[in-house]
């Protein structure tokens, strides 16, 4: 992928952090329903969301044509669910050529994955991270809202590694009494594997999911836990912003991260925004309302950017950084609508 000829600089938000990292939903549907983002009994199949508002593949490709201008080179498709968006696919062989995108990496619950696998890494699709829970059975589709089976995971993931997806990311969203006990067997399980296991703090995202402190367990810990069985060192960031503090087995067995959203916060060297399918912006996935931006995009590539810039300049977000605070009180964004 080329670089972007005559990149104007990027523009900073009032604390000083560039645009250089975007999330982009395009689909609000998922075939899970996890009771920490969809639950099945707060959020029902039909919720309402006009599936003719989603951005067209023409739309999708001029916004991400603007954010590149301002600087953006690390682009991850989400949902809902990614896979159940018709001919994505088309969609990422597009997006693969535009200037200036360095990383193009999708987020996917896997379940899917087996039948698209060659087809999005023949498109240019680079990178994976794969939302994992479980690995017990009964536990991964209790879950799933009991809606997926881990051995269509572990299919997708084998799919994934035929067509020549390199090192696999997978997320682990971890809550005290309910999948805890499961960090050993996912750190062994993926130890040598080649991939990286990445064990996520329980956070409140949006409103549906009745978070509870009290079920985060803190990376802290985890890391304690880890490596008192497989010792760890620690590993240098790979890049400003990185959400994720990274080790690696200090027998060779690979490398494990922690992300520590609600005990470490990291919103000070933030750089991603997020887009929702109906190309609506969010500046922090913590955010209370979007900003939407169809109308932006129908006015051209360029102005499209100039309007984007200017809304990146007045960013101001913190949410992590003031949770319990009042300033840090709002009514936030579903996480199936920005993916996370």
């Amino acid at each position: 992928m080329s670089a972007l000829p005559h990149l104007p600089q990027a523009p900073l938000d009032r604390l000083g952090r560039p645009l250089h990292d975007l999330r982009l939903s395009v689909i609000e549907a998922c075939n899970f329903r996890c009771g920490y983002c969809m639950p099945a009994d707060r959020v029902p199949d039909d919720y309402g969301y006009d599936r003719a508002a989603r951005l067209s593949f023409d739309e999708i490709e001029t916004l991400v044509r603007g954010f590149a201008r301002l600087g953006m080179h690390k682009l991850r498709l989400t949902g809902g669910e990614p896979l159940l968006r018709k001919g994505l696919p088309t969609l990422v062989e597009r997006l693969a050529k535009i200037p200036g995108i360095e990383d193009l990496a999708m987020t996917t619950n896997a379940s899917l994955l087996a039948r698209h696998a060659q087809a999005l890494r023949d498109a240019g699709l680079q990178r994976l991270t794969i939302s994992l829970d479980a690995l017990d059975p009964a536990l991964f589709r209790e879950l799933s809202g009991r809606r997926g089976e881990i051995d269509d995971v572990l299919d997708g993931v084998a799919a994934a590694e035929r067509a020549g997806f390199g090192s696999i990311k997978f997320n682990c969203v971890v809550q005290r009494g309910v999948n805890d006990h499961e960090v050993e067997r996912m750190a062994e399980h993926f130890r040598n594997s080649g991939h990286v296991l990445r064990f996520i703090e329980y956070m409140d995202v949006g409103t549906c999911n009745g978070w509870d402190r009290a079920r985060v367990v803190p990376s802290r810990e985890l890391h304690a836990r880890i490596h008192a069985r497989w010792p760890l060192r620690a590993l240098d960031a790979n890049y400003r912003g990185e959400v994720a503090q990274r080790h690696a087995y200090a027998d060779g067995a690979g490398e494990i991260g922690f992300i520590s959203s609600v005990t470490a916060p990291f919103c000070g060297d933030c750089q991603r925004a997020r887009v929702s399918a109906d190309g609506s912006l969010y500046t922090c996935l913590f955010s209370g309302d979007g900003q939407p931006m169809r109308g932006w995009l129908a006015e051209g590539e360029g102005a499209f950017a100039a309007r984007l810039s200017e809304a990146w300049s007045r960013r101001t977000d913190r949410y992590s950084e003031l949770r319990g605070s009042a300033r840090g009180s709002r009514k936030p964004v579903e996480m199936f609508l920005v993916g996370g």
